[in-house]
C-alpha cells in the first residue's frame, strides 16, 4: 500500500506540480489513512464509501474543519490516480462530501494603517532600506511572504516595472507595481543591500543582517514590530498586506478577475473573499456617515 502512496506522491511531484507543502499534507494525510485501513486488514481496493466515510468520522474530534477537508481532498485525489492508472475500477471517495468550512474574512488594514506602516522603516539605515523596499514591493503586488523572501535579483524588472515570482503549484506570474515601490526598490539596491552583504554573491534580492536570505519567519517580526511602533492595534499576520493590496484594489473599482492574476489564485472563488470584506467596509462606512444609519 505504501509503495501506491510512493506513486502518487510522485505523480503529485512531477505530473501536477503541487507545491511541497501541500504534497508533505497529502502525504500525512495518506499514511493516517492507510494505517486506519491496515487496523481493519484491508487494502485500498476493497475501500468503500462506507468505510472511508467511517474513517472520517474518526477525524472530527481529532482535527479542525480545515484539516479534514484536506483530508478528504487527499483520499479523494488518491483515489482518482488508482482509478486512472488501472489499479482499481471505481473511485470509492466519488461521492463522499467535503466538510464545509466557514470562510474567515482575513484582517484588513485602513489605507491610513498602511501608510503609517510602511513610513515606520528608518532609510536612513540599511535595514530600514530594506524594510521600507519589502512593505512597499509587498503592498503593491500582494505577493505572498513566502514568494516575497524568495525573490531573487533576476525577478525584479525596476525600468518596466514588473517582478516575476513563482507562485504554488510552481505557477510563474507577472506583477506590476508602482513608483513609490520602484524608487524603495532602487534605493535599497544601490545603498542597503551592498551594506548588508558579507561575502560571496547571493541571487536573493532580500537579506538579513548576515548577510543571508531572509525568511519568512524573519519578515513576520519584522512587520510586528513595525506595527507596533506605528500604533497599529490590529494584529498584523504575515498576509495582512497581501490582504490590504486585494481589498484596496477592489474598493478602488478594479476586477475581481485582475485581482486574481495578481494575487496568483487558481480559482476565482478563492479572491471573492475580499469582495465580502469590501461589502463589510461599504456597511461599516454607510452607518457612519449616512445622516440616517
Amino acid at each position: 500500500m505504501y509503495d501506491l502512496v510512493d506513486e502518487f506522491i510522485t505523480y503529485l511531484r512531477v505530473e501536477r506540480g503541487l507545491a511541497e507543502n501541500t504534497i508533505h499534507a497529502y502525504s500525512r494525510d495518506l499514511i493516517r489513512f492507510i494505517t486506519y485501513l491496515e487496523t481493519r486488514n484491508l487494502a485500498p481496493a476493497a475501500s468503500s464509501r462506507v468505510v472511508i466515510r467511517d474513517y472520517l468520522g474518526n477525524l472530527t474530534h481529532e482535527l479542525s474543519k480545515r484539516s479534514q477537508a484536506r483530508n478528504v481532498s487527499a483520499i479523494k485525489t488518491f483515489f482518482r490516480f488508482l482509478v486512472s492508472e488501472g489499479k482499481m475500477k471505481e473511485n470509492p471517495a466519488r461521492l463522499v462530501e467535503t466538510p464545509r468550512i466557514q470562510q474567515k474574512l482575513p484582517d484588513i488594514l485602513s489605507v491610513d494603517e498602511v501608510e503609517r506602516l510602511l513610513l515606520q522603516p528608518d532609510v536612513a539605515t540599511p535595514l530600514g532600506q530594506r524594510d521600507r523596499a519589502m512593505l512597499e514591493l509587498l503592498y503593491a503586488t500582494g505577493l505572498r511572504v513566502s514568494e516575497l523572501v524568495h525573490l531573487r535579483l533576476l525577478d525584479v524588472n525596476l525600468e518596466a516595472g514588473f517582478v516575476k515570482t513563482l507562485g504554488k503549484g510552481s505557477k510563474e506570474r507577472m506583477v506590476p507595481f508602482g513608483e513609490k515601490a520602484r524608487q524603495a526598490i532602487k534605493t535599497y539596491l544601490s545603498d542597503g543591500r551592498s551594506a548588508l552583504l558579507k561575502e560571496g554573491h547571493p541571487p536573493y534580492l532580500f537579506l538579513n543582517f548576515r548577510g543571508k536570505p531572509l525568511t519568512r519567519q524573519g519578515f513576520w517580526k519584522i512587520i510586528k514590530n513595525h506595527g507596533i511602533m506605528a500604533g497599529i492595534k490590529k494584529n498584523i499576520k504575515p498576509h495582512g498586506l497581501r490582504h490590504s493590496f486585494a481589498s484596496h484594489l477592489l474598493e478602488a473599482g478594479a476586477d475581481l478577475r485582475s485581482v486574481q492574476l495578481m494575487l496568483g489564485h487558481a480559482d476565482i472563488t478563492t479572491t471573492q473573499i475580499y469582495t465580502h470584506v469590501t461589502r463589510e467596509r461599504l456597511k461599516e462606512l454607510h452607518g457612519t456617515c449616512h445622516p440616517r444609519p
